[in-house]
């Protein structure tokens, strides 16, 4: 009786022993990440958001379960890919862009949902107020609108004779409506003849820089753009090679022979957005935190696109910059 006893407590032990792993297992919370640009092209978002992470205690692979999802720029997967996120029940979902957001808010009122923006959540329905959000979104916002004029005047300082400029966007973007309001607006306030050009593929690159030409444009501004990021040596490469003295937010455009780029520090939003996301794992509510609005901009020159282009820095321009690239 004593051996009989012995085997059935073994037995039981070996089907309680799996189950308890399990449950373990399962209580690692799992989160959604959706991106509209790429792993490759988003490194440096997925970089600051561990790290947020990490400050609430949360390291992916240990405690944590990321299940990423990529676009690629095509905005029209995003509905499908967060409709997967939601059937497999992921105790958050972040969004990293705007159309990311849109989708995710159309696809739960239940889950909660940690957005990053560069325009007006409340402009764009994401949260009745920025103090109170009020439902199951929160986040991090960018200064979005207010960083396209200053490239704009970025330009005019570096080219004070210049009259004609454009501006590129991505019509895909549903930003792409209030950054062109806010750039015309700028333009005129300055004097300049500004036009709007559009990429939403890569292919359409070419065209435009064929454009910049036959508008006789002296100078580029670029609009924040997933797209844009994920070809920002190309595009950099091409105001090179066209002789366009051009602005686009991201850093890497700078270091890779754009002329300068003016924008803000996209690492550290993504660090805010982790650390939010942190916190909801832990249990507060996003309807309790108030969305984050982001202040650290960052201005980068490259002096020596600047002497090829036979354009001379005003020194009060240096002395703001965040770092000189000669």
């Amino acid at each position: 009786m004593r051996r009989r006893s012995f085997i059935e407590g073994i037995a039981a032990s070996g089907v309680a022993w799996p189950l308890a792993a399990h449950a373990q297992q399962s209580s690692i919370p799992v989160i959604g990440y959706l991106g509209l640009g790429s792993a490759q092209s988003d490194a440096f978002r997925v970089e600051g958001f561990r790290q947020g992470l990490k400050e609430t205690g949360y390291v992916e692979g240990q405690n944590l379960t990321i299940e990423y999802r990529w676009a690629e720029d095509h905005h029209d997967r995003l509905p499908a890919m967060v409709a997967d996120l939601v059937r497999r029940q992921v105790a958050v979902i972040v969004a990293t862009s705007a159309s990311a957001t849109l989708a995710a808010k159309a696809a739960t009122t239940t889950l909660p949902i940690v957005f990053e923006t560069a325009a007006d959540p409340v402009k764009l329905g994401f949260v009745g107020s920025l103090s109170r959000p009020g439902g199951n979104l929160t986040g991090v916002s960018q200064l979005g609108e207010e960083e396209a004029p200053k490239r704009l005047e970025l330009l005019r300082e570096l080219l004070p004779t210049a009259r004609i400029m454009a501006l590129l966007v991505n019509q895909a973007d549903p930003l792409a409506e209030s950054q062109v309001r806010v750039s015309l607006a700028a333009s005129k306030t300055l004097g300049l003849e500004l036009h709007v050009l559009n990429a939403s593929i890569e292919r359409d690159f070419d065209a435009v820089f064929a454009k910049l030409t036959e508008l006789r444009a002296t100078a580029l501004t670029i609009a924040g753009n997933s797209l844009f990021t994920s070809h920002i040596e190309q595009l950099a490469a091409l105001t090179v090679r066209h002789r366009i003295p051009a602005v686009y937010q991201r850093h890497e455009f700078a270091t890779a022979g754009g002329l300068a780029s003016y924008g803000t520090n996209i690492a550290d939003t993504h660090r805010l957005v982790g650390i939010y996301t942190g916190r909801v794992l832990k249990g507060e509510k996003p309807a309790d935190l108030p969305v984050q609005q982001a202040t650290k901009v960052e201005l980068y020159i490259n002096l020596k696109t600047a002497k090829a282009l036979g354009i001379t820095v005003p020194i009060s321009l240096l002395g703001r910059a965040n770092e000189i690239i000669e």
